[in-house]
């Protein structure tokens, strides 16, 4: 290689981390989009602490975007779950009705809100992501946090078939460990990865480019120490952009 071709591409290197400063995702600077991997569990569950160590493992995966959402129907079975929310239960009865489901069911792992697998079969699960990762509709995703806003950067694309997609921005928190009181995993200690605590709809993509600037201090009041923002299309279907900020970026700003 030449001098002068040498120092071209380090003058481009550089161009591009600058282009990239802390609290930025970097799904926008043409990196493959995550694969996004949610798993409905309950600590009420004796069949889902499997699916959640399984989850952990996920998440530590660079080309994914792993998240637990802890539902609230297992509650009345004696132990309430610390975790859960109703914004959880409701999103995964959204997607009982989009995937034509009778009702639903723990550990269930919705694999980039195109396919549902038992969470703890993780023959299954990695088959369904391959199959998505070989075949992924990507929209570029930019997020952002400073002190004060979030963010989101949704760049134009190919809207396929359905034309309107919601903007999804997640809060999570990156880990939890429960000791289990009552229910069926009574005296259990339960460790959770990515855990969603919060859940907005913040905006619509059709296809054009959207920018969006969310005010931190109205986003959430649930313990949380990254976001996460997905774009897909029919509110709970074919999800075609993501992108997350966690520690340290995200915390580093508070």
């Amino acid at each position: 290689m030449s001098a002068s071709r040498f120092l071209q591409g380090m003058a481009l290197a550089i161009l591009v981390l600058a282009a990239c400063p802390a609290g930025t995702s970097p799904a926008w600077a043409g990196a493959k989009r995550p694969v996004v991997v949610e798993l409905y569990t309950s600590q009420g569950c004796s069949s889902c602490p499997p699916a959640d160590a399984f989850l952990g493992r996920l998440a530590d995966r660079k080309d994914l975007l792993a998240m637990s959402l802890p539902v609230t129907y297992w509650d009345m079975l004696g132990w309430k779950d610390t975790l859960a929310s109703d914004a959880n239960t409701r999103r995964q009865k959204a997607y009982a009705a989009a995937l034509g489901h009778g009702g639903v069911y723990t550990p269930q792992m919705i694999v980039d809100g195109f396919t549902d697998v038992v969470g703890s079969r993780e023959p299954a699960v990695d088959a369904a992501i391959g199959a998505r990762e070989a075949d992924m509709a990507a929209v570029p995703v930019e997020l952002r946090a400073t002190r004060t806003e979030i963010h989101i950067a949704v760049g134009a694309g190919d809207a396929g078939a359905n034309p309107n997609a919601t903007i999804w921005l997640f809060h999570i928190l990156g880990k939890a460990v429960v000791n289990v009181g009552a229910g069926e995993n009574d005296g259990h200690t339960l460790t959770y990865r990515n855990v969603v605590r919060d859940i907005k709809a913040v905006g619509m993509w059709k296809g054009q480019a959207v920018s969006l600037d969310l005010p931190r201090a109205e986003m959430s009041n649930a313990p949380h120490d990254a976001v996460a923002v997905v774009v897909q299309q029919g509110g709970y279907g074919r999800i075609v952009g993501a992108a997350m900020i966690g520690r340290p970026d995200y915390v580093t700003l508070w």
